[in-house]
């Protein structure tokens, strides 16, 4: 599990990468840029939420244990 939240991390920041890549560069069209930075930060949300939902799913079936921090050391 922990390996499956590791790459959903790394998806969502190339996901946010590509987003910006969209944003600074010019297309061809006067509409293609925004386009591709909206399908961009969709796909975002999209995975983020997933992710999420990943998490609770597996710490409620037992697959992932909260460890907190030591204290009174």
């Amino acid at each position: 599990m922990k390996p499956l939240i590791v790459i959903a991390l790394i998806a969502v920041v190339a996901v946010l990468a590509s987003a910006g890549l969209a944003m600074l560069r010019k297309g061809d069209r006067p509409g293609e840029r925004d386009t591709r930075m909206a399908r961009a930060l969709a796909w975002r949300v999209g995975l983020s939420i997933a992710l999420f939902l990943a998490v609770l799913i597996g710490w409620h079936m037992g697959w992932i244990a909260p460890t907190g921090l030591p204290t009174g050391r």
